[in-house]
């Protein structure tokens, strides 16, 4: 989890310096909202995270609370991890060492869209799957013994519907 709060400026910066050079007006403009462009991305990554681990570890019958301990948890954490890595000299160094490769606009694109592409496979999934429930269900309630031209009126008594509509009671 932490890595995505260490990336995330780096691969931001090399997808503006990459448009900057095309759209040097749009860049500009991006590189005045940095701050902006990272928080966005970095929410998306807290986002999924947040959303994928507590069904994984809780499953899908999570209440509110236990959802929120487990993402405080997964947040306090990420700066946990991030100050004993700045402690451990070597560590750190070793980590942010892969930076370059997030200096490539291909690689940084793919790691900024990553988040969102992965909501959007889960969320297609997900449908996919209550719409397979729903249609099973449907199938199974649909098995009755009534014809589908008969209907029960509320004193038990089976009227037949007709396709010829009698006309309206006139005075």
């Amino acid at each position: 989890m932490t890595s995505y709060q260490l990336f995330t400026e780096t691969t931001v910066r090399s997808v503006i310096v990459y448009i900057n050079m095309y759209l040097p007006t749009i860049g500009t403009w991006m590189f005045g909202r940095l701050d902006t462009i990272v928080f966005i991305h970095s929410f998306a990554w807290i986002f999924l995270l947040s959303s994928v681990i507590p069904a994984l570890l809780l499953g899908k019958e999570r209440g509110v609370l236990a959802q929120f301990g487990v993402c405080l948890t997964l947040a306090f954490l990420a700066f946990v991890i991030q100050d004993a890595l700045a402690g451990l000299n070597g560590t750190l160094d070793q980590i942010l060492g892969l930076a370059p490769f997030f200096q490539n606009p291909l690689v940084a694109t793919v790691y900024l869209l990553l988040p969102y592409l992965l909501m959007l496979g889960f969320d297609i999934r997900g449908r996919r799957k209550k719409e397979e429930w729903i249609r099973v269900e449907r199938i199974e309630s649909e098995i009755d013994d009534f014809p589908e031209d008969t209907f029960i009126v509320e004193d038990d008594v089976e009227e037949e519907k007709t396709q010829e509509e009698e006309p309206p009671y006139q005075n």
